[in-house]
């Protein structure tokens, strides 16, 4: 007898345990319903006092007006996710856009947009440009990143709700000043391209007189008010240092005879004979022996530098532990990098601040609370940062490039330092110079010329700084910044 062939009925397995099962080849045809398992519940983040600060837009100040003698253009202005926003396109658009990043606007509850410096640079070479006011002031690095990507995203979108139907930049820059420039560096970042809410790629990017060391800026205020309580004969033993209304006042007195404030806010910052180290320890800390930062110590910025002092190091409630250590910060007392055996004696005797593990830890929910700017950088970078800045120090460019040489990164980055003896007191010149040398490099593949930021005697000579200073004056520079070059050594070569 011939065999039929043999009929079977195909069976599936499960995948998961909790599926419902039925026999396979049965006549059996009731399913079981299993209920599934709950969701997970990712655990929240906790709440800090940022979280619980109330800020507001007053739409009244957004108009912005027509930059007399620029390119005719639209202006447009309202408010994204609670951020102000103003953006500007020329007629004569050349598809790119640039992001502009403001720097730290203080701790009011009022938020604010601010153009961009070189504005009528960008409208005369076809760029729009877009500004957030962020969604919160204080130091909120991470609003920043997100409302400034969040505009970015939104700028076809706004350009068709005014009427004007454009195609998606074919490119997009940020630029950025101070911490601005934190948020510039931040936002080409790759732990944080990864991390943001708000997800674009910027195709370069421009961070001027940048906290490109991120949280390291405030390790350096804790650093040099411990050694200034320590040069006082008042060292620290706590910290915050304790009654600092009290003592602050009695170190100032000591390192001073003249100190600008008061009544004499452009006093000069004149040590005593006392306070001479400390002035070194100062010059080592913010970047070492440079040009021109003996103008620097005495001027009114030092006033801002000292205000930051008496502080925790919770970043005035963008964190919720203490970020802030002095850990591993050498200080030395002379210009002589190597360790003497007092300098050996003086870092074993100060006062470290130590920092709350993982205070700044990635989060949960986006980026960190203090973004990292860890150069890991696959678009072409250009910073510049005034010499004698000693409220966001000159210091912060070699930070960013040892991590960058750490990562093998230093392909992506340029630095130009800028005989300036205050915070971001750049020229326009000098602000559109980088801005063109970045586009040329991303667009041309021209990588333009730097400045060493690590080698001490690079940093050190007189003439270090004069390769792209430009004190040439235009329409819109600062009269007070002008006239301040005007009283600086003079290069000669």
């Amino acid at each position: 007898m011939k065999k039929q062939p043999r009929t079977f009925i195909p069976c599936i397995l499960p995948l998961f345990a909790a599926l419902a099962l039925s026999a396979c080849g049965s006549d059996d045809d009731t399913v079981t319903q299993v209920t599934p398992p709950p969701p997970v519940q990712v655990q929240p983040e906790p709440a800090r006092p940022q979280d619980a600060r109330v800020y507001t837009v007053n739409e009244a100040n957004l108009p912005l007006a027509a930059l007399s003698g620029a390119p005719d253009a639209d202006r447009w202005w309202g408010v994204l996710n609670n951020a102000g926003y103003q953006i500007e396109v020329p007629k004569n658009w050349n598809g790119m856009l640039v992001m502009y990043a403001h720097g730290y606007a203080g701790t009011g509850a009022a938020l604010s947009v601010s153009p961009p410096a070189i504005r009528r640079h960008l409208l005369e070479q076809g760029y729009a440009w877009a500004a957030s006011s962020y969604s919160r002031n204080y130091y909120d690095v991470r609003a920043g990143v997100e409302d400034t990507n969040a505009l970015a995203l939104a700028f076809r979108d706004i350009a068709g709700k005014n009427g004007r139907m454009l195609a998606a930049p074919s490119k997009t820059y940020i630029i950025g000043i101070s911490m601005g420039g934190h948020v510039t560096a931040a936002a080409v970042d790759e732990e944080n391209i990864a991390t943001a809410n708000n997800k674009i790629r910027y195709n370069g990017a421009v961070p001027m007189c940048g906290v490109l060391g991120d949280t390291e800026l405030y390790d350096y205020f804790a650093a040099y008010q411990t050694a200034a309580m320590q040069e006082a004969g008042m060292p620290a033993t706590s910290w915050p240092a304790q009654d600092w209304t009290t003592v602050g006042p009695q170190v100032q007195a000591k390192m001073f005879s003249s100190f600008p404030g008061g009544s004499t806010p452009t006093a000069p910052a004149v040590p005593t004979e006392q306070g001479l180290r400390l002035k070194q320890i100062v010059a080592n800390l913010s970047g070492g022996p440079r040009p021109l930062f003996d103008y620097a110590y005495a001027s009114p910025l030092q006033a801002t530098v000292w205000s930051t002092f008496g502080r925790d190091g919770k970043m005035l409630g963008i964190l919720n532990e203490d970020v802030v250590t002095t850990k591993d910060i050498v200080f030395q007392l002379d210009a002589d990098p190597a360790m003497s055996a007092a300098e050996q004696a003086y870092n074993a005797a100060i006062y470290r601040v130590q920092a709350t593990p993982d205070a700044n830890r990635l989060r949960r929910d986006g980026l960190r609370w203090v973004p990292k700017t860890n150069a890991q950088i696959k678009v072409p970078v250009v910073t510049i940062h005034t010499l004698g800045d000693l409220y966001v120090p000159f210091k912060m460019e070699q930070i960013y490039k040892r991590r960058a040489d750490a990562l093998g990164t230093s392909s992506m980055l340029v630095q130009r330092a800028i005989r300036g003896i205050s915070h971001c007191d750049f020229t326009i010149a000098e602000q559109a110079a980088a801005f063109d040398a970045m586009i040329k490099w991303e667009q041309q593949g021209v990588k333009p010329a730097g400045d060493d930021v690590l080698t001490p005697s690079v940093v050190a000579d007189p003439q270090y700084g004069c390769k792209f200073t430009d004190n040439t004056r235009s329409q819109d520079d600062s009269a007070a910044v002008i006239a301040t070059r005007g009283t600086l050594p003079q290069c000669t070569r």
